[in-house]
């Protein structure tokens, strides 16, 4: 039973802006970029789920047109409350500081931290998985970042140093009698993405 991690492809924003849960579309190179993911699932799937964002479900759809979509919260990206569509060096030093110093478990004003979406993204996954069929699950960075977390007990801390997830990702989950193993199927290296202050070094 293998369960494929699917990342949305280029979403239409300026790059520097925090963008999390904000609900934003794709780049005119969807197309090119879905039909590219779509070359990398040689296996078909009994069971879909998406992130309702539209830059999820746009590539749900496309990739899966004769499937019924469930569409599940817990798979959307990070919570970024007062910080949605501003731009990340915008952000006053003294409001953000805390949140860079310790990003696992400090929330972002009127959002989350990511052991909160961590949590909520491993009960969806764990539930996903309990079905035991062959599925794919079309979501966010984050929280993909945050599934090989769970499965290969890496800390959050260190997740974004131990797993580089290209827009347009494809992972293969491979259920084993310990649990599940991951490989890379599709990862093209993109444009560079800022997710942080552009003078934070860490």
């Amino acid at each position: 039973m293998s369960i494929y991690l699917i990342r949305h492809t280029t979403p239409q924003i300026e790059k520097g802006i925090c963008y999390g849960q904000l609900d934003i579309d794709v780049t005119d190179s969807f197309h090119e970029e879905a039909a590219m993911i779509k070359t990398a699932l040689p296996e078909p799937v009994e069971q879909v789920y998406s992130s309702p964002l539209i830059r999820c479900h746009k590539l749900a759809g496309y990739l899966f047109p004769a499937h019924t979509i469930a569409f599940e919260p817990g798979l959307m990206e990070l919570h970024c409350g007062e910080w949605e569509g501003l731009h990340w060096d915008a952000i006053p030093p003294e409001i953000i500081d805390p949140w860079m110093k310790d990003f696992v478990n400090v929330c972002i004003p009127g959002g989350e931290s990511y052991v909160q979406m961590h949590s909520r993204v491993t009960q969806c996954f764990t539930h996903i998985a309990a079905a035991a069929k062959p599925a794919a699950i079309i979501t966010h960075g984050g929280v993909i970042r945050s599934i090989l977390s769970h499965i290969t007990q890496t800390p959050l801390v260190d997740s974004f140093g131990a797993f580089k997830i290209h827009y347009g990702c494809v992972m293969r989950l491979n259920a084993t009698i310990n649990g599940f193993e991951y490989e890379v199927l599709h990862n093209i290296t993109t444009e560079k993405e800022q997710h942080k202050p552009s003078n934070f070094k860490k």
